[in-house]
């Protein structure tokens, strides 16, 4: 369980920096290529692939080349499972903790 929770911290850490939380959110409706990533966000390119390596290196995305370009997509997954264990512990909160 300690290394759940710790997982589930870093997990949140890294969504909690702001333009990584954009980048899901542009995902969410779709894979994109960097390029389509870039635009919606005031970032340098290099930057962007900064957060893009962060999130893939987490496995919360996914890539896949096609030609010239990379697309990113959202490993629903990962993201379930990470949101399944923080409901778990949200809905724990009452009771007595043995710690």
């Amino acid at each position: 369980m300690n290394n759940e929770l710790k997982k589930l911290s870093e997990f949140l850490n890294v969504l909690s920096e702001e333009n990584r939380l954009k980048i899901i959110c542009l995902l969410g409706s779709g894979r994109k290529c960097v390029c389509e990533i870039y635009e919606h966000l005031d970032l340098p390119q290099n930057l962007v692939s900064h957060h893009l390596k962060i999130l893939k290196d987490f496995n919360i995305l996914s890539s896949k080349k096609e030609g010239l370009k990379v697309y990113y997509e959202l490993n629903t997954k990962i993201l379930e499972k990470y949101l399944d264990i923080l409901n778990q512990y949200l809905n724990n909160k009452g009771e007595k903790n043995d710690n």
